[in-house]
């Protein structure tokens, strides 16, 4: 009789667990926990300015790392919300990084924001197409999320709303 409450004690155990761990991912469309973290190493990409800027300048961040086009329209659609998640105050450890990787002029690049009305975001660029390779896109947009350690621990395929309470509650726990 002891053992089989033993075990019906560890069945209850074993579903309250998982249970638990399930909880904390939270339901966002496109968004891929990495089981593992994943060493990011030697990124570089270029300000408005043409200037070199490495990613490990951003170390001690929580990053967003989002790669896009003017030509990309869900881009175009993910943006604005994009901002507003750079603007939040709460999150004052977050950077988010935009790097365009159409290849496109800078002055078009700058005519895009304005037309958005972007003001929390500055423009970067990999006009080389090499983060591309780096980060295995195979799409746009995507989204690399760094840890304060310069590992990648998720990613999301697509646009999302980054605006949207349940992606900044999730978010928060990670600045």
């Amino acid at each position: 009789m002891k053992l089989l409450s033993y075990k019906f004690f560890l069945l209850v155990i074993y579903l309250i667990s998982t249970v638990i761990s399930f909880a904390e991912e939270p339901n966002i469309k496109n968004l891929v926990i990495h089981k593992q973290n994943k060493k990011i190493k030697n990124v570089n990409f270029t300000d408005v300015n043409n200037k070199v800027i490495n990613l490990e300048y951003f170390e001690g961040k929580l990053i967003i790392l989002n790669f896009w086009a003017t030509w990309c329209a869900p881009c175009r659609e993910e943006m604005p919300s994009l901002d507003k998640l750079q603007g939040i105050n709460d999150l004052e450890n977050l950077k988010v990084i935009p790097i365009n990787v159409g290849q496109e002029k800078v002055e078009k690049s700058v005519n895009f924001f304005e037309e958005l009305k972007i003001k929390n975001l500055e423009l970067y660029f990999d006009n080389s197409i090499s983060l591309a390779k780096i980060f295995s896109l195979r799409g746009l947009p995507t989204t690399i999320i760094i840890n304060q350690k310069g590992e990648e621990f998720a990613r999301i395929v697509g646009s999302i709303d980054f605006a949207d309470e349940v992606f900044i509650k999730w978010l928060s726990n990670f600045n």
